[in-house]
């Protein structure tokens, strides 16, 4: 307390904790997913790790201590059943961190419906399905967190990958949408853009030499790790984030800072 502030200081420290929380992170099998569901593990979170394929979600089930399923969550039917059981399994659900999407590396002139269907399915369409049918489970809890994966494609140009660059520009108006609507009943919903990150299938399509001039677009001159995508999505989870919703976060290590936003090939 001083002269002129009389205001409670919070315990900062403890705001990050997630203990007894019920999360969902969907797409948990590797790369971020796997990190994500350590990073709210470790902080007391209970976690439920959803992944297509279902060797992968118990394995990181195993590893953090969680619960494991397998489903497709561009499906409603499959949406629902999920989350039936995330209930009956925890008890409720206070919150999601949302991690599946890939890229198709296609330009406009080969965009065929197929792969165009495909890139809304996995990036948009199954948020779209896990936030609506989510929801009353949320309001159940009294409120919590929806944290999506997004994408700095979705907030620049995406040359070759327009499809899905397209697919997560509408998840980040979803997004704010969902805050919007959702807040009222003690939602928030916010959304993360990674920049070039390391995951497992990233290092699997591309060469040392692609990673070295990815890695000379940010200005820290590296390429992201799962990590610090996890790091922020446990933020946004978190008490800590209580005032923040409606919000892109990009973790993309200052990449989107440079005007024009430079590739790797101009540098």
């Amino acid at each position: 307390m001083t002269q002129t502030d009389n205001s409670t200081v919070p315990d900062y420290a403890n705001l990050i904790r997630l203990d007894g929380r019920r999360l969902l992170v969907i797409g948990a099998g590797q790369g971020i997913g796997r990190q994500t569901a350590h990073a709210l593990a470790a902080v007391g979170a209970r976690v439920f790790c959803v992944d297509l394929n279902a060797d992968l979600a118990r394995a990181v089930a195993t590893e953090t201590g969680g619960l494991a399923w397998s489903g497709d969550v561009t499906k409603r039917a499959e949406v629902e059943r999920m989350l039936a059981q995330a209930r009956a399994e925890l008890g409720g659900v206070d919150g999601f961190v949302d991690i599946v999407g890939i890229a198709a590396w296609k330009t406009i002139l080969e965009l065929d419906d197929a792969t165009w269907d495909s890139q809304f399915d996995l990036s948009l369409r199954h948020a779209f399905l896990i936030s609506q049918l989510a929801a009353p489970y949320l309001i159940e809890a009294g409120g919590g967190s929806m944290v999506f994966i997004a994408s700095l494609s979705g907030m620049t140009g995406a040359p070759n990958h327009a499809a899905y660059g397209a697919a997560k520009a509408g998840l980040i108006a979803w997004t704010r949408s969902l805050c919007l609507e959702l807040g009222q009943f003690g939602i928030r919903a916010n959304a993360i853009a990674p920049g070039v990150v390391n995951t497992p299938r990233v290092l699997a399509l591309t060469s040392a030499q692609q990673q070295r001039a990815n890695a000379r677009v940010s200005p820290l001159l590296r390429n992201g790790v799962p990590a610090d995508i996890a790091g922020a999505a446990l933020f946004l989870s978190s008490p800590l984030s209580g005032f923040v919703s409606g919000q892109t976060l990009l973790v993309d290590g200052g990449a989107s800072v440079r005007f024009p936003y430079a590739t790797a090939e101009a540098l």
